[in-house]
Formats: C-alpha cells, sequence, structure tokens
C-alpha cells in the first residue's frame, strides 16, 4: 500500500499511472518489434551470402512451418490465452478491489519470462516459445489492469492528455534501453563480448529488469483498488458474470457499443503489423550493402521517437475536431501505409514507412483508450470488468489476425499480401467509426 493516498485527478498519481507505460514499453519494443524478430530470424532462417533467404522451414512438433507461420501461431494463442484470463481475472480484481496484485503478478510472469529468452536456441525451440509465450501473457494481461485505472485515477477531460503522455514515457523509455542494447550488439568486441551472440541475448535479460525495476514507483501510488470485499469460491468465475453484465450495459449504450465494433476490427489490423513489421523487414527487403540488423532498429527507433510526436498531435487534434473524426483520419493513413508498404523493396523506402507508422501508431493507440474510458458510463464502478471487455476485443482481434497472417504467409510464402489484407481491416473500421454518434457522450465528458 502506498503512504499517501493520492486524490483521484492529482498530478502525482496521474505520473506514477503513466510511468508504467515507460516501465513496461521495453516488452514492446524490444521482443516484440525489434531485437527479439531478428534474434528469431537469425535462428530460423537459413541465407546465401548476399543475404538472399534459402529456407524459412522450422520443425517443431513433428510438422515442419514457415519461421512467420509458426511465430505468428504461438502469438496467436497466447493472445487467445489472454483473452480468456482477462474476465475471470479482472471480475475478481473488480469484486475484491486488488487489481494491483494481479498487476505485479503478470508484471513479474512477463519480466520473468524475457529474462528465460537468454537460453532460446534452436536444441531447445520449446523452451524459447514457452517463454516468448508467457512473457506475451504477462505483458498484455497485465495492461488489462494497467488500463482499467485509467478511469479511476483521472477525471474524463485528463484522460486524453495522460493517456498520450503514457504512449509517450513508453516509447522514450524504451528507445533508451534498445540504444543501450544497440550499442552492445553493434559494439561487441568494445564491452568484452567475442559476438554479437551474448550482447543480444542480453537485451532480454535487461528488459525483464527493466520492467521490474521501473514499475516499482507505479505500484508505489497506484491503489490496491475500487471495492473491499473478502474473496470467497462463490466469485471465482464472477469475471464472466460480470462479461455478460458489461455486454447487456453496453448493448443499451448505442455509441460505445457501435464504437466497440469498430475499435474490434482496425485494432486488429494495427496490433499485427506492428508484431509483424520487423519480419517483414528481414525477408522481403533488399538490404543490399546495408546491414540489416542495424536497418531494421534504426528504423524500429525512427516508429518509436515520431511515435511521440504523433500521441501529442493526435491529443490536440481530438481536442479540436473530436475523438471519433480524429480516429477516421487515422484509419485513412493506415489504409494508404498498407497500400504503400505492399510496393517497397528498399531500406529507405521501409524507413519513409516506418515513419508514417510511427506517426499513426501511438495516435491511434492512445486515442482509442481514452475514447473508450470517456464513452463508459459516468457512475461506472466495475471499470475492470469494462476494460476487460475493451481488451478482450482487442486481443481475439490479434488472434484472428495473426491467425490470417500467418495463413496468407503460408500459402502464398509473402508477407505483402497479408499487408494488404490486412488494409481492408482498416477500411471497415473507417466506415463502422462513422456510424459512432460523434456528439455525444465525449463532449458531454
Amino acid at each position: 500500500m502506498p503512504k499517501t493516498n493520492l486524490p483521484k485527478g492529482s498530478k502525482k498519481l496521474l505520473n506514477a499511472w503513466a510511468f508504467y507505460d515507460w516501465a513496461n514499453s521495453v516488452y514492446n519494443l524490444v521482443i516484440s518489434s525489434a531485437i527479439f524478430p531478428i534474434f528469431y530470424g537469425a535462428l530460423t532462417l537459413v541465407k546465401d551470402e548476399k543475404g538472399r533467404v534459402l529456407d524459412d522451414t522450422v520443425h517443431f512438433l513433428g510438422t515442419d512451418f514457415n519461421n512467420d507461420t509458426l511465430i505468428s501461431y504461438v502469438t496467436a494463442a497466447a493472445f487467445l490465452v489472454v483473452s480468456f484470463l482477462s474476465p475471470f481475472l479482472s471480475g475478481i480484481a473488480d469484486y475484491v478491489g486488488n487489481k494491483k496484485i494481479f498487476m505485479k503478478f503478470f508484471c513479474y510472469l512477463g519480466a520473468i519470462s524475457c529474462i528465460g529468452l537468454y537460453w532460446f536456441s534452436m536444441d531447445y525451440l520449446w523452451f524459447g516459445l514457452l517463454c516468448y509465450f508467457t512473457a506475451l501473457i504477462g505483458f498484455w494481461s497485465s495492461l488489462v489492469f494497467y488500463n482499467s485505472y485509467l478511469p479511476d485515477i483521472a477525471f474524463p477531460e485528463q484522460q486524453d492528455a495522460i493517456s498520450a503522455k503514457g504512449y509517450s514515457l513508453g516509447y522514450i523509455g524504451s528507445v533508451v534501453l534498445l540504444i543501450i542494447c544497440l550499442a552492445m550488439i553493434l559494439k561487441f568486441d568494445s564491452f568484452g563480448f567475442e559476438d554479437e551472440s551474448t550482447p543480444t541475448r542480453l537485451s532480454f535479460v535487461l528488459t525483464g529488469i527493466w520492467w521490474i525495476v521501473f514499475s516499482q514507483y507505479s505500484y508505489y501510488h497506484l491503489p490496491k483498488g475500487n471495492k473491499k470485499e473478502a474473496f470467497t469460491k462463490d466469485i471465482l468465475f464472477n469475471g464472466f458474470k460480470e462479461l455478460k453484465l458489461i455486454w447487456e450495459k453496453i448493448k443499451t449504450n448505442v455509441p460505445l457499443k457501435r464504437y466497440l465494433g469498430a475499435f474490434f476490427v482496425y485494432s486488429m489490423a494495427v496490433q499485427t503489423i506492428m508484431l509483424i513489421a520487423t519480419y517483414f523487414g528481414i525477408e522481403e527487403l533488399d538490404w543490399g550493402t546495408t546491414d540489416s540488423t542495424t536497418g531494421l532498429i534504426v528504423s524500429i527507433l525512427l516508429i518509436q521517437i515520431v511515435a511521440i510526436l504523433g500521441a501529442f498531435v493526435t491529443s490536440r487534434c481530438s481536442s479540436h475536431f473530436g475523438n471519433i473524426n480524429t480516429l477516421i483520419v487515422l484509419n485513412l493513413i493506415w489504409i494508404f501505409i498498407c497500400i504503400f508498404a505492399y510496393t517497397i523493396t528498399t531500406p529507405m523506402e521501409f524507413y519513409i514507412t516506418a515513419a508514417a507508422v510511427g506517426l499513426v501508431m501511438g495516435g491511434i493507440q492512445s486515442l482509442s483508450r481514452s475514447t473508450y474510458s470517456k464513452l463508459l458510463p459516468k457512475d461506472a464502478v466495475d471499470t475492470t470488468s469494462y476494460f476487460s471487455f475493451y481488451d478482450v476485443s482487442e486481443k481475439i482481434g490479434i488472434v484472428i489476425g495473426m491467425l490470417s497472417y500467418g495463413y496468407i504467409a503460408q500459402i502464398t510464402g509473402s508477407i505483402r499480401y497479408s499487408i494488404i489484407f490486412l488494409g481492408l481491416f482498416f477500411l471497415i473500421g473507417m466506415f463502422l467509426l462513422t456510424r459512432v454518434n460523434k456528439k455525444a457522450p465525449l463532449e458531454e465528458a
């Protein structure tokens, strides 16, 4: 428990909540986006002297998989687990009022699993994929409880700005750690390493340690929860009952219901593209004389840096033009990005795409979260269950997106067709957003 009970809306409480993004976003960058995908590609791809892929087959559990398909299926399975865990755990947390305990548990599960990736190898592929699997579950499950704090700690008029600040802190913190890891990998001899392998593996260890250490500031100030009732076996499945009740409430809230439908569609494309971007760069680009590892990490850094600007610009635009209108424009930009990405072949084109992705990535994530928070009933107490529903929608969408991506990559042998397919989700999402009531209750909030 924190030594002080900070009032809702206080600057210190808001900053403590946002700082968790600084702590956990290193997973999203190092493990999901940058170093691990490159590491995984180096282990699972056979290339010629010019860097062209000769074989991308991975043998696992008695079956031959395309390496992209295998990691996408493991990712989809992990998100499927998260989608079932969210209502089960968040309902209990709302009822008992101990959401911080659950948030800590999944934080530590994810962080320790990141450390376990140090031992990832083809000889013990099952162990490496298990660590990848549990790290993903830990990260996304902790976000269920983290996101649910937003309406508890911030007033509606504060939520857009503090949500954007959280994402921006996450981008800055993750870039700091990525630069440290990149320095170790590229200058491994200066750090006393014999090759790139050891500092690459140490990057996973540093990610876990960073996540644990910096999350302590948030845990110190965040309240335990918003209810104080004893846990009994009768509420073991309370989360699913709560989820059903939340759905009944959502059905009567037409703007919220329509917004969730749109979010479900476009979010599956956003998250899938973020997860596969590096794999696309590894296999689909002709890097020529440019070192692909350096080029890919530079592009990821570019995304993170531009995303800081994108989150704040989007927050400003939403205050002038409205949340829904801004989200429609962001979806339109994503459609153009998908079309352009299908045609790219050179590193420079990849960098241009990365900059465009960064500009809209942070904005659409932060604004989606705060828009949902604003659309919640003003008297809602079971905020974790509401955000569980939000997260379940997002995770099931990711499962569909990753399975679609993996299947298309498997049958076509190219990720490019998957990118075009994902562009259709943005088109549908944009249309569904036009059906959301743009004036109420967002302006009232």
